[in-house]
């Protein structure tokens, strides 16, 4: 997996959305084992303390299980991964159009903008 992750930012967070992403996102699924926290560290180039302590954030929200001696899996609560995917959307878009309006765009110029655009 190539992890992007933006070294201004805390990273545990971002551990836990990209994971939340894959599973709203169907690429893992409940039951899978997750890849080791030390492969995580090394794939994503940080500390496996930041990966575990990510795994126990998203254990804590139900997101992901551990299985002593095996391992992390994918719960099957993959309800409460979408509605944390939900939410980074409506963060990320929110703080989207709050930029724009710092512009000073007004809401027919940004979605005039967001109709233009073009996925690369």
């Amino acid at each position: 997996m190539e992890w992007r992750l933006d070294k201004n930012r805390a990273i545990c967070p971002q551990i836990c959305d990209t994971i939340c992403v894959l599973i709203a996102s169907g690429d893992i699924t409940p039951g899978e084992r997750l890849t080791s926290v030390r492969e995580v560290a090394a794939e994503a180039d940080v500390t496996p303390n930041t990966v575990q302590k990510a795994y126990v954030l998203l254990e804590q929200r139900g997101v992901i299980y551990s299985k002593r001696g095996s391992g992390w899996y994918v719960s099957d609560r993959v309800d409460i991964a979408k509605d944390i995917l939900e939410k980074m959307i409506h963060t990320k878009t929110a703080d989207y159009l709050n930029e724009m309006q710092s512009f000073g765009l007004d809401k027919k110029e940004i979605i005039s903008i967001i109709k233009g655009f073009r996925y690369s």
